[in-house]
C-alpha cells in the first residue's frame, strides 16, 4: 500500500507540470491541512480510515475552516483517494467519505444591498483619490465586473483586446470553458476605455497580467493582482461604511441576486453567467431565496389579518 503525502505530492507535481497551476495549489494546500492535522508525512493510505476522515474534519472546523473550504479539503482527498485506489495503491472502501462534508453551502451573503451599493457609487473623497490612485482603479473595476454580467475576477484578469469587437465582447469562461458574449453597456465601454492597457505589445485588456497565458509566472501574477484586488476592496468597506464584507466574489453574486429580485429566471441567471447547471446558480441564490419565502409569508399573513374573522385569532 502507498502512502497518502508522498502519492498527493506527486498528483500536485503533476498538475503543475501540465499547466494546472490553481487545481496544483489546491491540491498543495490541503496537502498541507492533512500534515498539520497529522503531524507526520508518514501516512499510509490503510490509515486513512472514516474514523480519520471525521477527526480531519473536526480539526478543520476547529481551526474556524468554512463549511466550504472542509468541503474542498474533502473532495480533493477524495479524489486523490480515487486515484489511489485506481492504482492498487489504496484499499477500496465503499462509501468512504459518506460522513464528512463534501457538498457545497451558502451560509455566507455574498452579494451586497441596495444600500452597500449605492454607498459603493458615491464619489471618493478627492484626497483619498490623489493618495490612493489603486483605490480609485478596485472601484472602476468592481463596477464593471458588475457590468458584465458579473464577470468573474480571473476572467477579468485575462481578457484579451482582441475580445472585444464593436461594443461586444466575446471570450471564455476559464472554469467552466463555456463561451460567453456580452454587449457592452456606454458605463461598461467608458470603464474599459479608462482602465485598459496601453501597453501596445501586449495583448492583455488590462494589466493585471504581463506574462504569456498558461504559464507559472502569469499565474503567480494573476495571484497577487488578486490579493491586492481584495485587500483594497477591504479598504473601501472601511472608507465608505460598507455593512457587507466586499471580495472580488461580490459583483457577480450581487448581480445574480439583482438579476432575481428583478424576477429573471434562475436559468436566464445561469446562461448569463455561464455556469456550469443551475445549480450552481441555485447555490449563489439560496440565502435570497428563503428570504423571498420568508416575505411571501408574512405578506399572506398580512393578508389573512386583514380578515376581521381572523384577527382576533391571529392578534
Amino acid at each position: 500500500m502507498g502512502n497518502l503525502i508522498s502519492f498527493m505530492k506527486e498528483v500536485a507535481d503533476g498538475l503543475r507540470e501540465s499547466g494546472n497551476y490553481g487545481t496544483a495549489h489546491i491540491y498543495r494546500s490541503s496537502m498541507s491541512a492533512i500534515l498539520a492535522f497529522h503531524g507526520s508525512d508518514k501516512l499510509p493510505f490503510r490509515k486513512v480510515s472514516q474514523e480519520f476522515l471525521k477527526s480531519f474534519e473536526s480539526y478543520l472546523r476547529g481551526r474556524n475552516c468554512s463549511w466550504n473550504t472542509v468541503s474542498t479539503y474533502m473532495r480533493t482527498l477524495r479524489a486523490v483517494y480515487n486515484r489511489a485506489v485506481d492504482r492498487h495503491l489504496a484499499p477500496y472502501v465503499p462509501h468512504h467519505f459518506r460522513y464528512v462534508y463534501t457538498g457545497t453551502r451558502a451560509d455566507r451573503k455574498r452579494a451586497l444591498d441596495k444600500e452597500d451599493m449605492e454607498r459603493l457609487m458615491k464619489e471618493l473623497p478627492k484626497q483619498l483619490c490623489q493618495d490612493n490612485k489603486e483605490l480609485q482603479r478596485t472601484r472602476g473595476l468592481f463596477f464593471l465586473m458588475f457590468l458584465l454580467r458579473g464577470i468573474p475576477f480571473v476572467d477579468l484578469a485575462y481578457l484579451k483586446k482582441h475580445d472585444i469587437d464593436g461594443n461586444v465582447m466575446t471570450y471564455r469562461r476559464r472554469k467552466t470553458g463555456r463561451l460567453l458574449t456580452v454587449t457592452l453597456v456606454p458605463e461598461a465601454m467608458k470603464l474599459i476605455k479608462r482602465y485598459m492597457n496601453t501597453d501596445p505589445a501586449s495583448p492583455y485588456l488590462f494589466s493585471l497580467i504581463t506574462s504569456g497565458e498558461g504559464t507559472e509566472a502569469a499565474y503567480k501574477e494573476y495571484q497577487l493582482a488578486l490579493r491586492n484586488f481584495n485587500y483594497q476592496l477591504m479598504i473601501l468597506k472601511q472608507v465608505l461604511g460598507l455593512t457587507s464584507e466586499v471580495s472580488s466574489y461580490t459583483a457577480c453574486h450581487t448581480w445574480a441576486t439583482m438579476a432575481y429580485y428583478c424576477e429573471v429566471h434562475p436559468g436566464v441567471i445561469s446562461e448569463a453567467m455561464g455556469h456550469s447547471s443551475i445549480t450552481v446558480t441555485e447555490t449563489y441564490l439560496k440565502p435570497f431565496k428563503n428570504k423571498k419565502i420568508d416575505e411571501a409569508n408574512v405578506a399572506v399573513i398580512s393578508s389573512l389579518k386583514k380578515d376581521c374573522g381572523a384577527c382576533k385569532f391571529l392578534s
